[in-house]
């Protein structure tokens, strides 16, 4: 039976909690929607992949593109609605968006002060000066792909299953038969990425989550699959900025 997926024509600008592993089921807006986690990571998946992203990231998400949300630790979600006669960002697809101090109290106070129809000359000033920083923010590579070709997929699920599983594409190959130099194609040409990178990707987001459920940081290099705990936080710090130490909990 297929899952009805909710339209909502306005993409609301809010502030709204979620206990952890809370959901929001998948959706679409006919606007643009800014998604930000003060708290908390969030996840947002559609039909092409997962991006997750802790307090120093957003999520942007296109007008009409069908997605859900997750809660990893208690999540404190703000969500900033822009209309989609316009594309202030000159994005077509879900992408991760780095947050910095100022764009982090300009989108809490967007959302908290948010009411309808308001268009004060106060809060025009505020939303030029969020899209202002939100179009210079950096892009992340964030995104964790997802397959389409069944032996591809068979592969990703492995690892899905354990981002621990450290064999090589040529012992994952002779699993679901077929050659390393075949996967490797495949992962270029459906993905988008190298097998290296896109298991990285999937360790990265696997520590985001394991971090908001406080486990400790040795612990979660083991578990995401890093030969050490100072290699998982080189990765770690390189990517967000931060270490994985001082990620907050839920």
């Amino acid at each position: 039976m297929m899952t009805k997926i909710r339209h909502e024509p306005i993409a609301p600008t809010r502030t709204q909690r979620l206990a952890h592993g809370g959901a929001i089921d998948a959706h679409r807006h006919d606007d643009h929607q800014i998604v930000y986690a003060g708290r908390g990571v969030l996840a947002v998946t559609t039909s092409a992949g997962a991006w997750v992203a802790p307090g120093t990231r957003a999520i942007w998400v296109p007008a009409g593109v069908v997605h859900a949300h997750q809660a990893h630790g208690e999540l404190e979600l703000h969500l900033v609605g822009l209309p989609a006669t316009g594309n202030p960002l000159g994005l077509d697809a879900p992408t991760v968006l780095a947050v910095g101090p100022l764009l982090r109290e300009l989108i809490i106070a967007y959302t908290h002060t948010h009411t309808p129809d308001d268009d004060s000359p106060e809060r025009t000033r505020l939303r030029a000066v969020l899209l202002d920083q939100l179009r210079a923010s950096s892009r992340e590579p964030l995104h964790l792909p997802l397959p389409t070709t069944p032996l591809l997929r068979a592969v990703c699920e492995i690892l899905l299953a354990d981002p621990a599983d450290s064999r090589t594409l040529a012992q994952l190959g002779r699993q679901v038969g077929t050659s390393d130099r075949t996967l490797s194609r495949l992962f270029r040409s459906d993905l988008g990425m190298t097998f290296p990178q896109w298991r990285t990707q999937l360790r990265l987001q696997c520590a985001l989550v394991l971090l908001t459920e406080r486990e400790p940081v040795t612990a979660v290099a083991h578990r995401c699959g890093w030969s050490s705990a100072s290699a998982f936080i080189d990765v770690f710090r390189r990517t967000f900025g931060y270490t994985p130490g001082s990620h907050p909990t839920g």
